[in-house]
């Protein structure tokens, strides 16, 4: 079957399943599986075939067991930690005014993401959404809409391997913009999703493939070879041997076996000094080295160097604290949290705002916002606010939006 064939029939089908969703679907029920029959991480998605074909292969599998390594695992923590640990905020648009209906919106949807699904908290949530960007570039949830003007919309985190996108896709909002596939046989193994029935967030999106780039998929060989250099260091650590040996002239296999049951007797490991006589003095026959350059050091260094490079962090997060010192430990802090956090918090600011508030709910004079993403020391924030308020640039009841407190507690 050609490429177009393929295409025609995946095509027919999410439109037979869109049919068959539109009839019979029901209003805030979900539609996409958690963990599709526990082989979602199978799904890896499209990758250019390189001159170079590198073992392990970077599927979606292999990634995530890359992502459980202590490396990478501090690195995706560093990021997803500090992001899912910040407040936030939903407020009105610039040039909108907050009172009235607004303010009632903006509180539902601020319940709504407080408490996202049943067995979620924004936290949770977010978090697996956070750890799919980072792992593979495809975080994903799934939006519901629930009739409930208290609680409007629902979201389910989706696991982004599992998520298709058409390529073919329009901008038809009626027509089926990604998939899930569940691993069953037939029309039900793909579930249709239009364009507002989820959120798919794409890191480091690029023009020639419809999916993103993940840092893991960036550190990947770099973190294949500090695994195999890790793993020869701990063979060679704990299967030691002694690096050298004692080379004796003795005349006869007699003689030789004396001298040997006179030195693990009398000699190993007594602490005493051994004496020997014989005709010739003895030679020491060294093996190795018997230092830490047998373990390769600094090549797992360097190779932290350029994972570390892949997550946009200083490597002094990673472990690494060679040259750091109290003024330039401030300043590499500053570095990763302008680089690796702030890029992506604002990229899933962006997609909340679009993809929950706008798309789905429709309301275009809310956004969704953190509130700790211009300065990350409170003392100096604390003292800009101060200056700003003294200065009347600023009123109350801005400086307490900024620091997400309720505006009408204002006195």
């Amino acid at each position: 079957m050609g490429l177009g064939a393929a295409v025609a029939n995946l095509k027919e089908m999410w439109e037979r399943r869109a049919g068959i969703q539109a009839d019979g679907e029901v209003e805030g029920q979900r539609k996409t599986t958690a963990t599709p029959l526990g082989l979602g991480s199978i799904f890896a998605p499209f990758r250019a075939v390189g001159v170079q074909n590198v073992l392990p292969k970077p599927t979606a599998a292999n990634l995530r067991r890359f992502a459980e390594t202590p490396v990478a695992r501090r690195a995706i923590n560093c990021i997803k930690d500090r992001i899912a640990c910040m407040e936030w905020r939903i407020e009105a648009r610039p040039g909108v005014d907050a009172k009235g209906y607004a303010a009632q919106r903006a509180a539902a949807i601020t319940r709504a993401l407080e408490t996202p699904n049943e067995s979620d908290s924004f936290r949770t949530l977010i978090e697996q959404v956070i750890e799919d960007v980072l792992v593979g570039g495809f975080g994903a949830a799934e939006i519901e809409i629930t009739g409930d003007a208290a609680m409007p919309v629902r979201l389910y985190p989706v696991d982004g391997a599992s998520i298709q996108v058409n390529a073919q896709w329009k901008g038809d909002a009626n027509e089926p913009r990604y998939a899930q596939v569940t691993g069953k046989l037939g029309s039900a193994g793909s579930t249709p999703l239009r364009d507002d029935e989820l959120m798919y967030v794409r890191l480091n999106p690029r023009s020639h493939t419809v999916f993103g780039l993940g840092k893991v998929e960036v550190a990947f060989e770099s973190i294949s070879s500090f695994l195999q250099a890790h793993r020869y260091a701990g063979r060679l650590a704990s299967n030691s041997v002694v690096q050298y040996a004692l080379w004796l002239n003795e005349r006869t296999p007699e003689q030789h076996e004396r001298l040997i049951r006179w030195w693990q007797d009398e000699v190993e490991g007594t602490g005493r000094v051994p004496v020997l006589s014989s005709e010739q003095k003895p030679e020491v026959l060294r093996f190795a080295g018997g230092t830490d350059a047998d373990l390769r050091l600094q090549w797992q260094q360097f190779l932290l160097t350029m994972i570390a490079n892949a997550f946009d962090l200083p490597v002094m997060l990673l472990g690494v604290t060679q040259d750091v010192n109290r003024s330039t430990a401030q300043e590499f802090a500053n570095e990763a949290f302008q680089s690796a956090v702030v890029p992506l918090a604002k990229l899933v600011a962006d997609h909340l705002t679009r993809d929950v508030i706008v798309k789905r709910l429709g309301w275009n004079d809310l956004r969704f916002v953190w509130n700790e993403l211009e300065s990350r020391d409170e003392m100096v924030e604390v003292e800009i606010q101060t200056k700003l308020l003294a200065a009347g640039v600023v009123s109350v009841a801005e400086v307490r939006a900024m620091r997400g407190l309720p505006v009408e507690s204002e006195v």
